[in-house]
């Protein structure tokens, strides 16, 4: 071919001097400028778990140097899947929904609101935060948009790792699950969420999305019978704005899991 080459342009490649190489556009850095918030609490011997269930345990392997002089170090871990920080899979309350692997990445990413409802516990460590908590927020800060990550603060997240003053017992076993005393969402609010709202996934700052008192989960129920995952024990929903940030949620992918550990972190854009 007699000449210069044409050249190609795209949408990812800019036009370059013949014999230059052509430099990809490279997306811009999903981070620049945002503030990453940790909203995971660390999983160890302390963390808390409900009362029936397993607690973490760490087992160390080795920790130390080799006989070839290098250091090595190796644990093995053992927990239930329904403590720490932690996702429930619609399939905790619903037969037949999405198991842990099955929740589409896509609904566990994406806009966050988080409504505040510190004020209101305060006064009810039983409170059940209701419809009309969503309407004053939106009163104040717009309608909760559609697929939004809706994110629970009552505050309750301060009082980690004492089980006393976060669950109402510090006791152990089926006989401590009638005195634990915590806030949690109504089911008849859960079920608007869902319906009014069509949110992606709903998360708190205590240990179950049910209050406390709740004897037959119908929250839980309300929200794994539409394949909506919920998020319990976050931590740092104050370092949050009420809207715009931005929520990763990744669970450990166990394979027809009911839920299991989830590292949670917020991108809060740098100009708030």
């Amino acid at each position: 071919m007699r000449g210069l080459a044409p050249c190609l342009l795209s949408a990812s490649l800019a036009c370059a001097p013949f014999g230059a190489p052509a430099q990809a556009q490279l997306p811009a850095d999903p981070l620049a400028g945002a503030q990453v918030v940790d909203l995971t609490h660390a999983l160890d011997e302390r963390a808390i778990f409900w009362p029936t269930a397993d607690k973490f345990r760490l087992d160390t392997v080795a920790a130390g140097r080799t006989d070839k002089g290098y250091y090595y170090a190796a644990n093995n871990f053992c927990t239930a899947e329904h403590g720490g920080t932690h996702l429930d899979a619609p399939i905790h309350f619903a037969e037949g929904r999405w198991t842990t692997d099955q929740i589409p990445l896509e609904r566990l990413i994406g806009r966050a609101v988080v409504v505040d409802v510190t004020s209101q516990v305060s006064a009810d460590r039983d409170y059940q935060v209701g419809i009309r908590d969503f309407e004053d927020w939106e009163r104040r800060h717009g309608r909760i948009e559609h697929d939004s990550l809706v994110l629970i603060r009552t505050g309750y997240a301060r009082h980690w790792p004492d089980a006393q003053a976060y669950l109402g017992t510090v006791e152990r076993g089926a006989a401590a699950v009638a005195k634990l005393h915590f806030p949690g969402l109504d089911s008849a609010a859960a079920g608007w969420l869902v319906q009014a709202r069509k949110v992606k996934a709903v998360g708190i700052d205590t240990a179950s999305i049910d209050h406390g008192q709740s004897t037959l989960f119908e929250t839980h129920r309300t929200l794994s019978a539409q394949n909506v995952p919920a998020l319990e024990n976050l931590a740092h929903l104050e370092r949050l704005p009420p809207r715009g940030a931005t929520v990763l949620a990744l669970p450990m992918k166990i394979a027809g899991g009911s839920g299991g550990p989830v590292r949670v972190i917020a991108l809060v854009p740098g100009d708030r």
